[in-house]
C-alpha cells in the first residue's frame, strides 16, 4: 500500500486553475482583488467579536500566521491562480482550517473569489481540488458553512454534491454580528472514484 502524499506544500491543478501555498509575494494582487471586490465580499467576511482575538493588521501578518498554522498541521492556506493566457493570476483563497486528527480526522474549509472572476466555474474546481487533497492526504470529513444568504457560495457546494447535514444559529461572527450558517459536509466514503474534481470537469486534477 503506497503512503500519502504530503499535505503541505503541495500545488494542485485543473485545467488552468490552480491552487498553491498563499505567499507575501501575492500582497499586491491580494490587495487588489480585496479592493476590487470589497462591497461583493464584506457581508461574508468573518470579524472579531468583543474580547475576541484581534484579526492580523497586514497581509505580511496574515500570512504569518497563516504558515505557522500550516506547519503545526493546523490550516492548509491556499492562493488560487487562474492563467488566462496571459500568464497565471491570483484570484482568491481557499482555506483549510481546524484540522483535527486523531479519532475525528475532520478539518473546515473556507473560500473567496475576486468578483471580476466570478460566475466561471473557478471556485468549484479550486475547492474539489483541495478537498480531494485533505482526504487523499488522509482526512475524514470536510465540513463546509455558510450564510443562508450567500447564495454565491452555496452555488459552490451544491455543484460538488456536498449534502447540507444541519442549521447552526449564531455560528460565526460575521460583517460585525453572529450570524446562522447552514452546515455542509462530506466524508471520503462520499466522493466518487474520479474525485469531487470529477463533478466539475469530468477527470481527475493533477
Amino acid at each position: 500500500m503506497s503512503a500519502p502524499p504530503p499535505a503541505w506544500p503541495v500545488r494542485l491543478r485543473a485545467g488552468e486553475v490552480t491552487v498553491r501555498p498563499i505567499s507575501r509575494r501575492d500582497a499586491g494582487a491580494w490587495r487588489e482583488a480585496r479592493r476590487r471586490s470589497a462591497g461583493w465580499l464584506t457581508p461574508w467576511d468573518a470579524t472579531v467579536p468583543p474580547n475576541g482575538e484581534a484579526r492580523p493588521t497586514s497581509f505580511a501578518a496574515l500570512v504569518r500566521r497563516l504558515h505557522r498554522a500550516a506547519r503545526l498541521g493546523q490550516a492548509m492556506p491556499f492562493a488560487i491562480e487562474v492563467d488566462d493566457g496571459h500568464g497565471p493570476r491570483f484570484v482568491g483563497q481557499v482555506t483549510v482550517s481546524n484540522i483535527v486528527r486523531g479519532s475525528a480526522m475532520f478539518a473546515s474549509v473556507g473560500y473567496w473569489i475576486d468578483v471580476a472572476y466570478a460566475g466561471r466555474g473557478i471556485m468549484p474546481r479550486a475547492v474539489a481540488l483541495v478537498i480531494d487533497h485533505c482526504f487523499a492526504t488522509g482526512l475524514h470529513r470536510i465540513e463546509v458553512a455558510i450564510r443562508p444568504e450567500n447564495s454565491n457560495s452555496l452555488r459552490v457546494v451544491e455543484k460538488l454534491g456536498i449534502p447540507e447535514v444541519g442549521y447552526a444559529p449564531r455560528y460565526l461572527h460575521i460583517d460585525g454580528a453572529w450570524r446562522d450558517h447552514r452546515i455542509y459536509a462530506i466524508t471520503a466514503e462520499d466522493v466518487p472514484p474520479g474525485g469531487l474534481i470529477s463533478r466539475v470537469t469530468g477527470s481527475a486534477g493533477t
